[in-house]
């Protein structure tokens, strides 16, 4: 019996963010026969007993930012001469894949994917100098470039994105499409009524997302409908700093923090709203997925216009007018959506269906691999 060729995937851990959303929604739509997926991790992730129950095994090293630089290294250099049989290795780390991928093909790695999923990087001025320093290797250790959409092509690519590869942050359409009997099962469930207006968020608590903002257009909104709801779905950094925030704005009847949940496709069900102000964004994954479950979105103009899929449920505000968002958030009604007034094959036309995505990408491994 032929053995599947293994790819292994770099990424710091595997929790829910949008990269690795993608990266879980791949895996497990293609020929696991054929192509299996290993991880080079750096930290524990929700994910990790499904990769292993799929049959891909869990690498760890130490991050950068806990071994320091010398240290990193010698951790990647260890690494890769013990791995070097892995054909293909394929990096999700963005600037930071420059490191990555130097080592790698010290030690005889013959293909090297370097996956752009941002435009923009985060930290201090120091850890943004030296992810630009990481990133000055990507281009002469990289055989091939993806991205997910071509603002975050051109961000870590540079102007010369011609044989940028853009592989579509597909999703399982079907599992979105809009259900009354789950909205009301979700609502019930989150101890909200029918006449209730819910606006909803997903997104890890860092800067980039903007929370600060958003409770902000929250606080103001909910004066003008007090029996709204916010709901908060994510974890990280920011999350405390945030919890503050509603104590100190006095929303704290009108918020709810869910933390990271697995029923993503369930919880939209139950929005009226997807308020996204992003600062920044590569192409966001759970703005497909609104979009699929027929929930209309405000969203921040920073983010590219090729995650709107001309459904007529995306709207661009500028994240520096309070105003705006909540003048347009007092246009939304709680209203039962019409059932399937999304069609499936509407996202699938878009390119944003999971099994092309996976079929193109098994190909190009395979293809590789011969």
């Amino acid at each position: 019996m032929i053995k599947p060729i293994r790819i292994l995937h770099v990424v710091v851990n595997m929790n829910r963010g949008g990269a690795e959303t993608l990266i879980m929604n791949l895996y497990r739509n293609i020929d696991r026969s054929k192509v299996q997926f290993d991880f080079l991790t750096c930290k524990e992730g929700v994910f990790d007993q499904e990769i292993k129950k799929l049959g891909g095994v869990v690498h760890r090293i130490p991050y950068v930012s806990d071994t320091g630089h010398f240290g990193y290294i010698k951790s990647l250099n260890h690494f890769f001469s013990n791995h070097n049989d892995y054909q293909i290795v394929h990096t999700h780390l963005n600037q930071m894949s420059g490191l990555v991928v130097r080592e790698a093909k010290k030690h005889g790695i013959k293909y090297c994917i370097t996956h752009s999923h941002n435009t923009a990087g985060e930290g201090s001025l120091l850890a943004k100098g030296y992810k630009w320093y990481s990133s000055l290797y990507i281009p002469s250790n990289s055989d091939y470039t993806f991205a997910c959409s071509e603002a975050a092509a051109t961000w870590l690519f540079g102007s010369n994105t011609n044989h940028v590869k853009l592989l579509n942050n597909g999703i399982e359409p079907e599992t979105f499409s809009y259900s009354p009997e789950v909205r009301k099962m979700k609502r019930n469930e989150l101890g909200i009524h029918d006449a209730q207006l819910v606006i909803g968020h997903i997104g890890r608590f860092t800067k980039q997302k903007n929370h600060q903002f958003l409770i902000e257009v929250f606080a103001k909104f909910v004066k003008t409908r007090p029996n709204s709801i916010l709901l908060l779905c994510g974890d990280g950094v920011l999350r405390k700093e945030i919890e503050s925030s509603v104590e100190e704005l006095n929303i704290q009847e009108n918020v709810k923090f869910l933390g990271v949940r697995s029923d993503i496709n369930h919880l939209l069900q139950a929005f009226d709203v997807f308020l996204f102000p992003s600062l920044h964004e590569g192409l966001p994954v759970t703005l497909i997925e609104a979009q699929a479950a027929g929930v209309p979105c405000l969203i921040s103009n920073e983010i590219t216009d090729e995650v709107d899929l001309g459904l007529g449920l995306i709207k661009y505000l500028n994240i520096h007018n309070i105003n705006s968002w909540v003048s347009e958030l007092g246009k939304i009604k709680s209203k039962h959506r019409e059932l399937n007034n999304i069609k499936i094959s509407q996202i699938r036309e878009r390119g944003y269906d999971i099994k092309s995505t996976s079929s193109w990408l098994q190909d190009f491994y395979l293809s590789k691999s011969r």
